[in-house]
């Protein structure tokens, strides 16, 4: 009896030993960190429920941005202006431009309308305006609406000057609002 008590008491003390073992520091830490990981990969996987605001600069808000339904169309349009005489390359290059400059900046602030556009697709339809001064009317109706808007300037390293603009992004926003900005630009 003596015997199996003594082997009783030692099993329980290498159980808790094997325990003890696994509650270390260098072996906690690590799972606790890992965990943490995870889970905020988890919840930034998850769409967010929170509508868009504006990407005014004047702060206002405006529902142009919102879709009110899932099945809403989002879109964004690239004016190139004529008056460059820019070559398919370039301007190619230039759209590139404008479409990845406005996406990092709406990554920083606006990431649930990138969510939308992304759903629909990510239209990016490519019209034409003549000079400066029309894409600069274009860029402020743009904007009184609240729609979100990105203009590239030129390096001036090949076919235009330095710190020609060469391309103005609208959007993306709701399908109707930036057509009824861009509507009437003739396609590329």
């Amino acid at each position: 009896m003596f015997f199996s008590f003594s082997s009783r008491k030692q099993q329980e003390k290498e159980e808790r030993e094997g325990i003890g073992v696994s509650f270390r520091p260098e072996n906690f830490i690590p799972g606790v960190v890992i965990g943490f990981i995870f889970g905020l990969l988890l919840d930034l996987a998850k769409p967010s429920k929170t509508p868009p605001k504006s990407l005014l600069r004047n702060h206002q808000t405006n529902n142009s941005l919102s879709s009110s339904s899932p099945d809403e169309e989002f879109k964004m349009v690239l004016v190139v202006r004529q008056d460059l005489k820019m070559g398919p390359g370039k301007v190619a290059s230039q759209c590139a431009h404008a479409a990845t400059g406005m996406y990092a900046e709406l990554f920083q602030s606006q990431r649930s309308l990138l969510r939308q556009w992304e759903q629909c697709g990510q239209a990016k339809i490519v019209v034409t305006c003549k000079n400066q001064k029309e894409m600069n009317k274009l860029q402020d109706e743009a904007e009184s609406m609240g729609l979100p808007t990105f203009v590239v300037a030129d390096a001036g390293r090949t076919q235009v000057a330095a710190g020609s603009k060469t391309v103005l992004a609208i959007g993306p926003g709701r399908k109707a609002s930036v057509d009824s900005v861009t509507g009437k630009q003739r396609l590329l």
